[in-house]
């Protein structure tokens, strides 16, 4: 027998109809915030991942999917969405355009080489938005604020992490000072920090291994090292937030895992412990990626992590509205009509495909859960009626055809 990749899933069942849902509220408020749907490749140039996502990152180090294609290429499966959007933002030059920012949005499958976990894969689904063209913390706030009632519609109420890494200069600064406070415990840092201290010391501090030991909590706090530019926007971003309501709590030792950060960057964060996403401020990647300087913003979240919550709350409805019940030929061919009525009226319909008496069909309605029951017979069409039965109470009524719809839309 063949089977899936390990770490890849298959989305049936209930993870499906909280897929949906998922999808159809992103789409909704990025809609209302208006954001554009951006669809990018499955597979882009391995450079695009190396300069974009930074190679000091975890995810181009360890887990990126690459591969090379028949001309020689190196392909890397995408591990995340901003780096793809920046490079159509440059391809297409959208930064020429009249609309600035260019807000866009994205759900899609990314891919990474990870040890598969609780609502971690190596196939996974994230969406997100970038807003690209604005240096105005206003937007820093419209982001957090969108990510923040994306997951409160869904029933998930987060807590903001945030953090200050401030400027090139001003993270260059403090890179020296917790250089400094690391060099006498250097050998006591994992082997992969003590790689992060030569090429991103600030990866250091949100570490799973090294993250809570007593030395690193004592590591210089990157707040002290802002300067006065730094400070006063980032103070306005949360002012903003506290004019939106929005929960938020500084964490000085959030870094988050990408490379392309610089001044705000936040997670989200429920009960205190579990990451459902983040993001923060780019203000260089653009330009990195051979673009012109532009500021930009943005946020994506994990949609498994999502749907593992949601389904400990989900209770499954496999109710339809109305199934209908026919014998001989005459009868299935005016069901054909009625379903096909009652569909494209919004009603969800069903009916027997497999030749069963109507005791069959009765059972197979309550399999369905169904709310109504139209059980077509010949004398009752030859009239212009049908009998339709509610599930529940058992009453019957003879409706006349043109009235199904109505009927049923008063009854279900």
């Amino acid at each position: 027998m063949i089977t899936k990749p390990k770490g890849c899933y298959d989305i049936t069942g209930v993870d499906s109809h909280l897929y949906r849902q998922i999808e159809d509220t992103v789409h909704s408020y990025a809609n209302v915030y208006n954001y554009k749907y951006i669809r990018t490749p499955l597979f882009e140039n391995a450079e695009l991942f190396k300069r974009g996502v930074g190679e000091s990152s975890d995810i181009v180090q360890k887990e990126t999917y690459d591969f090379t294609d028949r001309s020689g290429r190196v392909m890397t499966l995408r591990p995340e969405g901003t780096a793809g959007v920046v490079r159509n933002f440059i391809e297409d030059k959208l930064y020429g355009g009249a609309i600035n920012p260019v807000k866009q949005y994205y759900l899609g499958t990314m891919y990474r080489y990870e040890r598969p976990g609780n609502g971690r894969n190596r196939e996974f689904t994230q969406f997100g938005v970038e807003a690209l063209g604005s240096d105005d913390p206003l937007i820093d706030a419209e982001v957090i604020s969108m990510s923040v009632n994306i997951l409160k519609e869904l029933g998930l109420d987060v807590t903001v992490r945030i953090n200050n890494l401030g400027s090139v200069q001003c993270r260059e600064n403090y890179k020296q000072a917790l250089l400094q406070y690391l060099k006498p415990h250097m050998s006591s840092l994992c082997e992969d920090c003590q790689k992060r201290a030569e090429i991103n010391p600030l990866r250091i501090l949100d570490c799973k291994v090294d993250g809570q030991t007593e030395f690193l909590k004592g590591a210089p706090n990157i707040l002290n090292y802002q300067s006065e530019e730094s400070n006063e926007r980032f103070h306005k971003v949360l002012e903003y937030l506290d004019y939106l309501d929005v929960n938020y709590e500084i964490d000085h030792n959030l870094v988050r895992g990408l490379d392309y950060y610089d001044y705000m960057v936040y997670e989200l964060v429920l009960d205190d412990s579990l990451a459902l996403g983040g993001g923060g401020r780019y203000n260089h990647l653009v330009n990195e990626l051979d673009g012109p300087t532009t500021p930009c913003v943005g946020f994506a979240c994990g949609v498994e992590r999502i749907i593992n919550l949601l389904k400990e709350r989900y209770t499954e409805n496999n109710q339809v509205d109305v199934y209908v019940m026919a014998i001989n030929e005459e009868e299935k061919m005016k069901a054909n009509i009625i379903l096909q009525d009652l569909r494209l009226s919004g009603i969800v319909a069903e009916t027997n495909y497999q030749e069963r008496g109507l005791k069959a069909q009765f059972k197979d309605a309550d399999r369905h859960g169904a709310k109504q029951l139209i059980i077509l017979n010949s004398e009752d069409l030859a009239k212009g009626l049908v009998n339709i039965k509610d599930n529940l109470t058992k009453e019957e009524h003879k409706v006349p055809e043109d009235e199904i719809i109505d009927y049923i839309i008063g009854v279900i």
